[in-house]
């Protein structure tokens, strides 16, 4: 037996007007709106000016964003898929992938920190609606760690090609949050502007995750993890500040290794 078609002849489509591929979206968007979402991005995205109608209805196009991602979509042409089958009997307001490419084009550095508090906030709600993070009120971890994302456009805002040669790259730090009974979520996240130092703007950063962590319940012991990137005295006076302990690697430098030299016990 053999395929009767050659493999780039052949094209799939889920084309049945009667049949939903991705229902396990519904209790996931439910619980979204439930948690405020929508609310906090109509209340917190701003984006004018741009002439083009791209900051009108931001909630529709931040929900439909969130359903895609969640249901596999990786591309701004992978949003389509929502509107395949009988989704839209499901669902209201869903933005064509054309809309979605406007408005995510439109957004500037001012409004990825607009993002950010919509983040934080919809992240406390949805851990006092779900059992997001059991234990939180007793021990937990906040992370601290950049990452390298590799983009194709040129006209990415931020993105230069940096330590991957040839490779366009956006570096974001991130800070997760976590507990001995729960897995990692994202509290905080920053996008930085081209090759940036892994400890750039880490202090107030440490602070801003360290803030998101007490929204979200964390009442108890607060440890912060981080290698030897974030060594710095800004990180440090942040955690103090929060009354938060801290596990910092320390890089070798001339003082530390004097230390170790003259502690010969140790």
């Amino acid at each position: 037996m053999q395929s009767s078609h050659a493999v780039s002849a052949v094209s799939v489509v889920f084309d049945e007007p009667n049949l939903i591929a991705d229902a396990g979206l519904v209790p996931l968007v439910r619980l979204a709106e439930r948690a405020g979402l929508p609310a906090l991005v109509g209340d917190r995205l701003r984006i004018e000016g741009t002439g083009s109608g791209a900051g009108a209805n931001p909630a529709a196009k931040v929900m439909t964003l969130v359903a895609a991602m969640c249901a596999g979509a990786d591309s701004i042409d992978d949003t389509d898929r929502l509107r395949h089958g009988a989704t839209e009997r499901l669902f209201g307001g869903v933005r064509a992938p054309s809309t979605l490419g406007t408005f995510l084009r439109a957004f500037t550095h001012g409004h990825n920190r607009q993002l950010h508090a919509v983040q934080r906030d919809f992240l406390a709600r949805l851990a006092r609606a779900t059992p997001l993070l059991p234990g939180v009120d007793q021990v937990a971890f906040v992370d601290i760690d950049p990452t390298h994302r590799r983009v194709y456009g040129r006209a990415k805002q931020g993105a230069e090609v940096g330590r991957f040669k040839g490779v366009r790259t956006l570096y974001p730090i991130l800070a997760t949050l976590s507990t001995p009974l729960a897995r990692p979520v994202i509290a905080a996240v920053r996008l930085r502007w081209g090759k940036a130092a892994d400890a750039r703007g880490a202090g107030s950063f440490t602070a801003e995750a360290l803030a998101a962590t007490g929204q979200a319940g964390a009442s108890g012991t607060v440890i912060v993890r981080a290698d030897s990137q974030f060594y710095n005295a800004d990180v440090v006076a942040a955690c103090r500040r929060a009354n938060a302990r801290f596990s910092v690697t320390v890089r070798m430098n001339p003082h530390v290794a004097a230390a170790i030299s003259a502690n010969t016990g140790w």
